[in-house]
């Protein structure tokens, strides 16, 4: 499973990297979880798909331009860790900026029953179990 949990996760890095976050929705697992770590702007957990989707309504607004890509994608167990830049221009300040951080997609089966943005690298290994 873990090939076919690292292929969903690059449809949806590629739906994002075009701006197109309403992609993959039924990817979702009906509970899943949203943990966005306290480093961004805009942190909390939020649950379930209708959860999920007024969080992205909200931190979308936020934007006037707004993509994120998968630069590396890496299956740890039931866990696909990848490796992300925003490239994003703010809606009122117009300013351009890029933002690394890492996020955490969780399966059971074909569905994702968590995800989690976490801004470090290390914290980021030690949830998925490889802390060094």
């Amino acid at each position: 499973m873990s090939q076919e949990s690292v292929e969903i996760v690059r449809r949806i890095y590629d739906a994002w990297a075009t701006g197109d976050f309403r992609a993959r929705v039924d990817d979702l697992d009906q509970h899943v979880v949203l943990v966005i770590g306290p480093d961004f702007p805009e942190f909390g957990v939020f649950v379930g798909p209708d959860g999920v989707r007024h969080y992205m309504q909200r931190f979308l607004e936020q934007w006037g331009r707004l993509t994120i890509e998968a630069k590396q994608l890496r299956a740890v167990g039931d866990t696909v860790l990848a490796h992300v830049v925003q490239h994003a221009k703010g809606r009122a300040s117009g300013i351009e900026g890029d933002l690394w951080y890492f996020m955490l997609f969780t399966f059971r089966g074909k569905k994702i029953v968590r995800l989690e943005s976490i801004m470090d690298e290390g914290e980021a290994l030690e949830a998925v179990g490889l802390a060094e």
